[in-house]
């Protein structure tokens, strides 16, 4: 068996390559040292439906393929994924597809990485405006433009101010699972990598 994951992010190659480091970091200390599927950070959303598609009609019975992509939008039952995609993006699952080869950021990278205030505490220092950051409670039904601009904002007077791209993937290799297991999606992204790894 194997196992690949396509991961939404990284337009460039240099951040595709800090993409993959900042998940495979995340992912093992989520557990997955040893078990670690092959990571491919795809660029684009469309891009990684793609890849994620032409790599599930190419495997066999026993393999593992899914892709990590932001939900964009707010979910009523994280679990429907195939529900959820068709109308949001107009894609079609391919032949055999199951919702757990789905696995959403909800609604957003972004939304994982605010979940984390000690981590943003410490990566961005005493310059953090703490209170521009959206409420910890109910993060993953936040519109993800809301979440992207006040995380912006509360970092804006950061030497490292947040940013898409290098400085995001070095903030999801520094989070903390304990503090994300708050959030419905990455629970659910770790108990169907445990259970299809």
């Amino acid at each position: 068996m194997s196992a690949h994951l396509y991961i939404e992010g990284g337009e460039s190659k240099e951040d595709q390559i800090r993409c993959r480091e900042g998940f495979r970091k995340l992912l093992e200390k989520s557990g997955f040292t040893g078990k670690m599927p092959r990571l491919t950070a795809s660029g684009g959303r469309n891009a990684t439906f793609d890849d994620f598609t032409t790599k599930h009609r190419q495997s066999r019975p026993k393999d593992y393929i899914a892709m990590l992509i932001d939900s964009e939008d707010p979910l009523r039952d994280t679990e429907k994924t195939w529900k959820h995609l068709p109308q949001r993006d107009k894609w079609d699952p391919p032949a055999g597809a199951t919702d757990d080869q789905v696995l959403f950021m909800t609604t957003c990278m972004e939304t994982w990485i605010v979940s984390d205030r000690p981590v943003l505490k410490a990566h961005y220092g005493h310059h953090l405006q703490e209170s521009a950051l959206p409420p910890a409670e109910n993060l993953e039904d936040r519109h993800r433009h809301d979440v992207h601009e006040r995380l912006s904002r509360a970092t804006r007077n950061c030497s490292n101010a947040y940013a898409k791209g290098r400085r995001s993937f070095e903030v999801i290799g520094l989070l903390n699972p304990s503090e994300l297991s708050k959030l419905r999606s990455f629970v659910r992204v770790v108990r169907i990598l445990k259970e299809r790894l």
